[in-house]
């Protein structure tokens, strides 16, 4: 919001808030991380997507994680690694859209990197789930997280002093290296980050450092200089589906997001402002199951797959998906073949396999699902941290952004010590078998990361997003529904009591598959939850506010012409906030 009042727009905010983040939510996301972003541009009247997430090292390949006799990528430590796409797709956005400098950009984050900021509870809950193996393996991340040798205080004034000489150093190499121009200077700083020390320095500790992982044993990283070299952050058209008035644009099959759209193509076929509140439930989760699936069976990088995109979003697909929901819970993975094309699923059983040969108290993949010890005197419950960002934003001319960070956790590879921060381990949402997410050098892995666009009558509406892993793409078809149709407010369909399905493989390492269990929250009405568990579902009761993470905000003329902006943010467990002026 500062940014915006100093006369930066949108895409000047959503670059700042992007980068504080990186600091003062180390759990959630970092600057080795990645970040996909959806745009409007008011300028220009047309969206684009901004890929940021990384692709695969040229060293990786399924034949070398089947030669450690491994079944799958592992979940933490350096051989999951891919190139680092967060700051390059920031920084492509701040130049082609943005208004403010590279130094204005960065001077936030490296003010509280360097100055200090207050280290929220679930930060400090992430530390001290993994303060063992920091203590024992990851000295680099030692020195980092745990200050004169213990784990933070909640709130305590907490510093990165490393990570603030890194960003410091990119801007004045940049600065000096340059012509002065404002784009010249963003240029240089992604030259610099990419073909600069800064790939200099991951290329060194990824070719020379050993750190334990889930295999129980010290490995060394694939990633090297020329991965970064010739990797840039690309624009791409968002794919999009109509439902009644309005349009849902989300980035293409590399993430989920098309899950989303897939889902609205089924949801469409149900007359759900007349469905009960049971039925209505009911429906979206066995929507969302089938998309699941088709999710695991067609989607991924499609530089590399030929994914037939087309089909899985038509209004045809969509009604013969529709035909299969039935008055009981499916129990079963039920993938869909469009144009006539059989599915290919990966071996779903490695699972098994790899928690029995793997060391599980070194972690897992996402540090969202973290069993965590009790956190001492400052927590009355066992929770659970980690997770990712969203941030939404609106200006006055109308240019949005909607931008989801992530990776990069503190808790999922040691830090880099020259740079005071880590990667992230998105590798390890391939698969070393069949399916069109299997490893292959230079490939997108497919990320759970997933920003959403709506336009209302042809017209940019709303930009929303959520944390989640797997849920990110379930938790906002029920918020959109209960907006856009339901007529909820973005408060009232944020706070309504939400769920997810488990019904495939997790995304994230181990892989574990889990069929037909529907999670509610506490706070459902008892009769919805009875009927769902009457009609078949595995229904597992949560706790009150636990299921979803969303934030949104809108744009429209009311009936007299006059402008409004609205937002509203998740009250949930995390920090949320909904600003506007």
């Amino acid at each position: 919001m500062a940014t915006m009042e100093r006369g930066g727009n949108a895409f000047d905010a959503a670059v700042v808030g992007g980068f504080v983040l990186q600091v003062i939510e180390p759990h959630l996301n970092g600057p080795g991380g990645e970040v996909p972003l959806l745009l409007w541009s008011a300028r220009e009247r047309q969206s684009r997507v901004i890929c940021g997430q990384g692709n695969a090292p040229e060293l990786a390949s399924a034949e070398y994680f089947r030669s450690l006799g491994l079944s799958l990528v592992p979940g933490i430590g350096l051989l999951p690694a891919t190139v680092p796409g967060a700051f390059g797709a920031w920084l492509t956005m701040l130049r082609d859209y943005g208004t403010i400098t590279l130094r204005e950009a960065l001077s936030p984050a490296i003010d509280y990197a360097g100055n200090g900021f207050p280290l929220v509870g679930r930060a400090v809950q992430a530390i001290l789930s993994v303060e063992r193996l920091f203590r024992d393996e990851w000295r680099t991340s030692e020195n980092i997280w745990l200050p004169e040798g213990q784990v933070p205080k909640p709130n305590s004034i907490f510093r990165n002093r490393q990570l603030a000489n890194t960003y410091r150093k990119i801007v004045v190499d940049a600065e000096t290296m340059s012509n002065g121009s404002r784009e010249s200077v963003i240029n240089t700083a992604l030259h610099v980050w990419y073909r600069g020390f800064v790939a200099k320095e991951i290329d060194e500790f990824y070719r020379t450092a050993r750190v334990k992982d889930t295999t129980g044993e010290r490995n060394g990283g694939l990633l090297r200089f020329k991965d970064l070299e010739e990797w840039e952050a690309r624009y791409e058209q968002p794919v999009t589906v109509d439902f009644g008035e309005y349009t849902v644009a989300k980035c293409g099959p590399w993430s989920q997001g098309p899950m989303f759209l897939q889902q609205l193509s089924i949801l469409k076929n149900e007359d759900l402002r007349s469905a009960t509140p049971a039925r209505l439930v009911h429906v979206i989760a066995e929507g969302a199951k089938l998309a699941l699936a088709d999710r695991l069976a067609w989607y991924g990088d499609p530089n590399h797959v030929d994914v037939p995109l087309g089909e899985l979003l038509s209004d045809a697909y969509g009604a013969a998906r529709y035909r299969l929901i039935e008055h009981s819970a499916s129990r079963e993975l039920r993938p869909g073949c469009p144009a006539g094309r059989l599915p290919n699923l990966p071996d779903l059983s490695v699972s098994d396999k790899t928690l029995k040969d793997s060391e599980t108290r070194f972690g897992i993949g996402e540090p969202t699902f973290v069993d965590l010890p009790p956190v001492r005197e400052w927590a009355q419950r066992e929770v659970f941290v980690g997770d990712t960002c969203h941030l939404s934003v609106i200006d006055a001319e109308g240019n949005m952004v909607a931008a989801t960070p992530s990776g990069g956790w503190l808790s999922s590879s040691p830090v880099i010590p020259a740079l005071g921060f880590s990667l992230n381990t998105r590798l390890q949402m391939t698969w070393l078998d069949a399916g069109p997410s299997r490893l292959v050098a230079r490939k997108r892995p497919l990320t759970t990361l997933s920003p959403g666009m709506a336009f209302k009558n042809g017209q940019p509406y709303m930009v929303f997003g959520t944390p989640g892993g797997d849920q990110q793409d379930q938790w906002t078809v029920a918020f959109f529904i209960r907006h856009a149709l339901l007529g909820m407010n973005l408060q009232e369909a944020i706070d309504a009591p939400s769920w997810h399905v488990d019904h495939s493989p997790a995304s994230f390492w181990p892989r574990a598959v889990k069929l037909n269990n529907i999670t509610v929250e506490q706070r459902m009405d008892q009769q919805v939850v009875s009927f769902l568990r009457e009609v078949g579902h595995g229904v597992t009761v949560g706790e009150p506010w636990s299921e979803g993470r969303i934030s949104a905000c809108t744009r429209e003329h009311d009936e007299n012409g006059r402008l409004i902006l609205r937002a509203g943010a998740n009250a949930r467990g995390m920090q949320g906030y909904a600003v506007g002026r």
